[in-house]
């Protein structure tokens, strides 16, 4: 696992089409913002595996 250290307002990268944006630090919680073509599902851990064991997992909602 890579672990690093963002502030609010910096970036990340995932290749060259994924960007992760830290928009707010606020106590224990963080709010993300994801940039990703439509083609690539983005989910909530606990919304992944839900949508897997339901078999829906092709479908590309976000």
């Amino acid at each position: 696992m890579l672990i690093l250290k963002r502030r609010k307002g910096e970036n990340l990268r995932i290749g060259a089409n994924v960007s992760i944006t830290v928009l707010e630090v606020k106590g224990n919680q963080v709010k993300i913002g994801i940039l990703a073509p439509k083609s690539l599902s983005v989910h909530r851990e606990e919304i992944y595996v839900r949508i897997k064991q339901e078999g829906n997992l092709g479908s590309g909602n976000r």
